[in-house]
């Protein structure tokens, strides 16, 4: 699965938009499948209450570009120590529309299933869906929004959609 990925080896040129970056993190369950770590944002979060997402936000003046910011985000959400990742490339990028921000996703690959802790004020619930099942394109469903194709997928009683469904999709080669 891990030769399934789509990657681009350099992060995407600007569009403009202030930036912000995530990272997609894999890892290797016992059982051998590839997952990644998946939050559920708190429905009190000013942008993206309740959607799932990978972990990340807007960088800090000490970030150095969009690794820094995905690894330090991914460390303050749910606890993935930054020396732990090894970055396997990006995605391209997501312009939201509704907060004019380019979205960097940064895609790493951790040795081994972290010691996941949750943020309380910026995590309500932490998902490991297996890339195998995201991989399956009859799981997935589709609506038309404002001239726009927006994805859904459902993981234990949750809806993937929006700017992470479609990085999600890019990651594995399936149309966005």
């Amino acid at each position: 699965m891990w030769d399934r990925l789509v990657l681009l080896s350099e992060p995407p040129a600007s569009s403009g938009l202030p930036m912000a970056a995530v990272l997609a993190p894999l890892f290797e369950d016992d059982e051998g499948y590839i997952r990644v770590i998946l939050t559920k944002r708190p429905d009190t979060m000013p942008t993206h209450a309740g959607h799932l997402a990978f972990p990340g936000g807007r960088p800090d003046p000490g970030d150095d570009g969009p690794i820094s910011t995905a690894l330090r985000e991914a460390h303050e959400e749910v606890g993935i120590l930054p020396e732990s990742v090894e970055v396997l490339g990006f995605l391209p990028t997501v312009d939201t529309v509704e907060f004019s921000l380019m979205v960097v996703p940064v895609v790493g690959r951790l040795a081994a299933q972290p010691t996941l802790i949750p943020s309380p004020r910026e995590v309500d619930r932490i998902l490991l869906p297996r890339l195998v099942d995201l991989a399956e394109e009859a799981n997935w469903r589709w609506e038309e929004w404002r001239g726009r194709t927006v994805w859904f997928y459902e993981i234990e009683g949750e809806i993937l959609w929006g700017a992470t469904a479609s990085m999600t999709r890019n990651m594995l080669g399936l149309p966005t």
